[in-house]
């Protein structure tokens, strides 16, 4: 009986894409899956967004307006103070 991997005793030159066609699986399906289900979250190694405050936090904007000039260094801190005992420490050196 003939068989699909025999070839006059031996497999045939048809084997050698078994490889090239599971290659080809593997790299569409990570393209697939690079541009829908892993857009927008960083993928499966990308950065998790947390632990730095959102650009909208009080403790943001308070840095904002410490940097442009709105509210002097006395003012700053008396108002992180404040936001730290509502709202627990930012890290240890203050605001990320």
């Amino acid at each position: 009986m003939q068989t699909l991997a025999s070839w006059h005793g031996g497999p045939g030159p048809w084997i050698l894409f078994f490889p090239l066609i599971w290659a080809v699986v593997v790299i569409g399906a990570v393209t697939v899956l690079r541009r829908t289900a892993w857009r927008g979250r960083g993928g499966p190694w990308g950065p998790v967004a947390g632990g730095r405050p959102a650009g909208d936090s009080p403790v943001a904007v308070l840095g904002r307006r410490f940097a442009s000039g709105e509210i002097d260094e006395d003012e700053y801190w008396r108002r992180l103070s404040v936001l730290e005992e509502q709202f627990g420490r930012t890290g240890k050196g203050g605001p990320a």
